[in-house]
């Protein structure tokens, strides 16, 4: 079966700061005992009579209503069991998705993790109640809880489901096979010219992670949480890897025809790019390195303007269902959230490797995923005698290193 996927972006131009609370009643919410603070944004205590419509905000292949192909449709199902006639936006980057829930148009959000805290601080999106929500007892337990989808303990989402950044190659030229970073970012790198790495800010969490273990006196403990010399270390690491390049890839389909032309032999991919090369039948390996790597883990959050907020609880616990789920997960290209969408994948869509591939259920291997989290200026690795450089900071560093 052909899949659609969608290209995942993570860019995102917006500062994230440390935001006062502005409780009175609901105490401090602290993100990962880091001293960030989520305003006091109110929480549904129980769900009332369905509004009969929901507006959704999501990454293109997560809402699919068959539109774009009669037969990919699992919006349709979920307005039929609900009541709730849903609309779907897509946008294309995540500070699209920051921007647009902000205007109160909409009711629910895919929000990657380079823009939940962002969204967070902003009061832009409500805690949610899990009780609520029938299917989130099935969520895998590694996606629960996460310092990007949670404040002090408190759920601001559903997840949907979550991938591996990977260290890709042509197993042809690049010999021996790679074991680790050092392939893409030593200075010396033998496929000088054919590096493609992944066009986002965000990537400068890969240079930290490659820092972590090949430069310990750095101190870096989190690849998301980089005071200023950290940063300076990881930009140089890029700028140094930047001779080596042969180009900066967001569109998933050229990095596809770039592996398969041979003008990119080695650098960051995801599965589903993997299997769109080994179906073409061109030569293409991928690993988990042995110092791990990044990661995404995407969440439904629901607007703390909603105007349709027991039809948005209605999404979530339908997306984040078996049902739901498989479909979505299947669609996009990506391990699902919830523990039975892969006996659906096997039953529905007639394919039992699905998870197998994507690692669904693999709690030792999700674990050595540093999932996207934006970096916020108090530090998320939890210190407090420094503060930590933004995702503004990190921007113009991206804009520096690309030149």
């Amino acid at each position: 079966m052909n899949h659609n996927w969608k290209l995942v972006a993570a860019t995102a131009a917006v500062l994230l700061t440390a935001v006062a609370c502005g409780s009175s009643s609901g105490g401090d919410k602290t993100a990962g005992g880091s001293g960030f603070k989520a305003p006091d944004v109110p929480m549904a205590k129980k769900l009332g009579t369905k509004e009969g419509s929901v507006s959704i905000l999501a990454w293109p292949g997560y809402a699919e209503d068959g539109t774009n192909d009669p037969k990919t449709d699992w919006v349709t199902p979920f307005e039929q069991a609900t009541g709730c006639q849903a609309t779907v936006k897509y946008f294309d980057t995540s500070d699209a998705a920051v921007t647009l829930i902000k205007t109160g148009d909409y009711d629910v959000v895919s929000a990657s993790g380079d823009a939940t805290l962002r969204l967070i601080a902003g009061g832009d999106v409500a805690p949610v109640n899990t009780d609520l929500l029938t299917h989130y007892a099935d969520i895998r337990s590694f996606l629960k809880d996460k310092p990007y989808n949670s404040v002090d303990g408190q759920m601001y989402g559903m997840p949907q489901g979550w991938g591996a950044n990977l260290l890709t190659y042509n197993p042809d030229v690049v010999k021996p096979a790679p074991t680790s970073w050092s392939s893409v970012f030593d200075a010396n790198s033998p496929y000088k010219g054919k590096i493609t790495p992944y066009d986002s800010p965000i990537y400068i969490a890969d240079a930290a992670l490659y820092l972590m273990n090949t430069n310990p006196d750095l101190g870096i403990k989190n690849p998301y949480a980089l005071d200023k010399h950290q940063l300076d270390m990881a930009v140089n690491v890029l700028k140094t890897q930047r001779g080596e390049v042969s180009e900066y890839w967001s569109d998933y389909l050229k990095q596809q025809q770039a592996f398969e032309s041979g003008d990119s032999v080695i650098g960051t991919s995801w599965q589903f790019i993997v299997n769109l090369i080994d179906a073409d039948k061109k030569p293409i390996k991928a690993i988990l390195p042995d110092e791990g790597s990044t990661g995404w883990s995407d969440t439904w959050m629901i607007s703390s303007k909603s105007k349709h907020p027991n039809c948005a609880y209605a999404w979530l616990d339908y997306i984040g269902g078996p049902d739901g789920n498989a479909a979505s997960a299947y669609y996009f290209g990506e391990a699902p959230a919830n523990t039975k969408a892969c006996d659906v994948i096997a039953t529905t869509d007639n394919d039992a490797s699905f998870c197998d591939t994507f690692h669904a259920g693999d709690e030792a291997y999700a674990k050595k995923l540093w999932y996207w989290t934006t970096p916020v200026s108090a530090c998320l690795d939890g210190r407090t005698n420094v503060k930590c450089t933004t995702y503004a900071d990190w921007t113009q560093a991206w804009t520096a290193i690309k030149g």
